[in-house]
């Protein structure tokens, strides 16, 4: 979601110039032979694997930046608008001629790999095709296709695909494939260009490498949609018909429906209810396709909309739906999940460049989504929108949404009692990581939120956007937990405002918060971009800080810009760029009530320039540097 940006401009740099800045001061290092690309003493702090926090995922991540290569280091770099703002740690790897490329060796068996790149846009906005050598050992094991039609958008909100405009983002993409067989540990992996003529550059962020297991079977008693209906699993049929058949037929005998091995086409919604929906798993079964020539119609499973009675008691399981969104248009349905679905699952789907990952419509309750990933989307990885309660996302990955990760918008009705709960959620190229505007008895929590792109924060907690109000009960309310969350490089610069959003952030724009209690405990903010907790807009109270670790901001601890009242409570702050850690215009009008345990955040008086410093990165921007600013 895109927030309508309404507040002041105080003095910084303009949009124009920053991006002028982030385009002509990227940083590049040529590394020669095929030593690693060190940009640093020790790699950056990865938001994968962090023990007890996050997704549970199937993979082992390395980032091109510490493997071995002859190409040439982009970044470190988190301003708006250039290449390596959208990597993962802020650095990649471009290659730009024949010969060049990254090398990753095995940390563990692997016979497939998912890796994330960016090639450049074509003139017309429609992207260009390419392909990377695959090599294992110094042998050609196979052509992998790569593209950037899914990536470069121009313009403001909601943007476009006309190469013409300003403002160029959403770089990267990601393709996944399978070796054939199972590599050792130890195994040298490596992408290779062999040509530029189809591509000039190819830019390599990071590789995952995971275990496939062996196809799931059909459960017993299961109806096919091949077998029993005739789907065609090459995809060179259109099977919407077939599958929806199939999906009927499973609710009225009370049978599951499998999805074999195979790509299907589907162009438009598979409605389901009262039936569960399962596939051979997500690298074997897939759903995707768009229609011919209604481009608001594609690949998508749907519960049936609330106003039509909503739908219930649905499983999904062990598919991919991989979609083929290009643009972004708001009142498309072409999400890989959507409508209403009560007392559902989804479990272990893959959802990739649909426009949303799962767009909710309630009122519903009791759906959850779990052990998931949500990669690529023109929008929002999950929104639980509009009255869903008792609802979870739990244990599932999300890495470059169009707009926030995971969020929850109470617009009109209520959103009571849901939680976001031991996820990863890394590069929203807009927004925040992880967001609840309004909402009542919302947790947040055991998540991992890594490099916020612009215009947001990682964890954001606000009364915001249409129809969230306490007079028709849908503003922050309850009690807010937010506990033993990671934030890791969030926060960044919002390009309306042209100032930083801080990587905890609370706004009360329609409102203010007040009356809530929002407990945030047992977390780490680590090298955020710009502050590490913020305030905007209206006021916000009822905040409490717990036991907080802050290692490194790159303006201020605090940045507070609207009235409020706050708890802190063994609260420590590091490598704070700013020498005075506060910045608070509104003196008296936010309270600080301190406890024990505090350090290295506090300044009495705070800072009140009316200028707006530039943001100092911690390690001065090199992730896992040992300097202080």
């Amino acid at each position: 979601m895109t927030p309508p940006r309404i507040g002041p401009r105080p003095l910084g740099r303009s949009l124009s110039a920053s991006l002028a800045l982030a385009l002509a001061a990227t940083a590049t290092v040529v590394l020669a032979g095929a030593a690693p690309a060190q940009a640093a003493a020790v790699p950056a702090p990865s938001p994968v694997g962090i023990s007890g926090r996050g997704a549970t995922v199937p993979f082992e991540e390395q980032e091109a930046e510490y493997a071995a290569t002859n190409g040439t280091l982009i970044g470190p770099d988190r301003l708006y608008g250039s290449l390596p703002s959208e990597a993962s740690g802020r650095q990649a790897v471009t290659l730009d001629a024949a010969g060049e490329y990254v090398e990753f060796t095995l940390t563990a068996p692997a016979n497939a790999m998912t890796f994330r790149y960016s090639l450049p846009d074509d003139a017309a906005g429609a992207g260009l095709d390419a392909s990377l050598d695959l090599r294992v050992d110094g042998d050609s094991l196979k052509s992998v296709p790569v593209t950037s039609k899914y990536g470069w958008f121009y313009g403001g909100y909601p943007f476009n695909n006309d190469p013409g405009d300003t403002d160029p983002h959403h770089f990267y993409d990601e393709t996944r494939t399978m070796f054939g067989s199972t590599l050792a540990a130890g195994t040298k992996v490596r992408l290779q260009v062999t040509s530029t003529d189809e591509s000039p550059s190819f830019t390599i962020d990071l590789a995952d490498f995971e275990q496939v297991a062996a196809p799931v079977g059909k459960p017993s008693g299961a109806l096919d949609v091949v077998d029993d209906f005739g789907a065609d699993p090459t995809g060179g049929a259109d099977s919407t018909e077939e599958i929806q058949a199939a999906v009927d037929a499973g609710r009225t005998q009370g049978k599951e429906v499998y999805i074999p091995q195979g790509t299907f086409q589907v162009t438009d919604h598979i409605v389901v209810d009262q039936v569960t929906l399962r596939g051979a798993g997500p690298w074997y079964s897939v759903l995707t396709g768009r229609h011919p020539t209604d481009r608001s119609k594609a690949v998508g499973v749907y519960g049936k909309y609330a106003a039509d009675g909503g739908s219930s008691d649905v499983t999904l399981k062990d598919f991919a739906i991989i979609g083929d969104i290009r643009e972004r248009v708001d009142d498309d349905q072409v999400n890989a999940i959507g409508g209403a679905m009560s007392h559902s699952v989804v479990d272990n789907v893959w959802m990739q460049h649909t426009k949303c990952g799962a767009w909710m419509d309630g009122p519903m309750d009791d759906f959850t989504v779990r052990n998931s990933r949500i990669l690529d989307q023109t929008a929002d990885g999950v929104n639980f929108h509009y009255g869903v309660t008792n609802s979870t996302v739990t244990n599932t990955f999300v890495r470059n949404t169009g707009d926030d990760g995971l969020a929850m918008w109470a617009e009109n009705v209520p959103n009571v009692n849901n939680e976001f709960t031991f996820n990863t959620v890394i590069l929203p190229i807009l927004a925040n990581n992880i967001v609840t505007y309004g909402g009542k008895d919302i947790t947040i929590s055991d998540n991992v939120m890594a490099d916020t792109v612009t215009n947001g924060g990682g964890l954001h907690v606000a009364n915001r956007y249409p129809g969230v109000n306490s007079g028709q009960g849908t503003a922050v309310s309850g009690t807010h937990t937010a506990a033993r969350n990671t934030l890791i490089r969030t926060g960044n610069n919002d390009f309306n405002w042209q100032f930083g959003v801080g990587a905890i952030w609370f706004s009360g724009l329609n409102e203010p918060i007040s009356g809530a209690t929002i407990n945030i405990s047992d977390s780490e903010i680590l090298d955020s971009s710009y502050a590490a907790i913020h305030l905007i807009e209206g006021s916000s109270d009822g905040l409490h800080f717990d036991h907080i670790r802050i290692d490194g901001a790159g303006t201020y601890a605090l940045q507070i810009q609207a009235p409020g009242a706050a708890t802190f409570d063994d609260v420590v702050a590091t490598h704070i760029a700013q020498s005075n850690p506060i910045h608070n215009c509104v003196g008296s009008g936010f309270e600080i009530t301190q406890g024990s345990g505090n350090s290295g955040w506090y300044a009495d008086p705070p800072a009140c320039t009316g200028v707006w410093p530039d943001p100092v990165w911690t390690n001065g921007g090199v992730p896992g540097g040992t300097a202080a600013p």
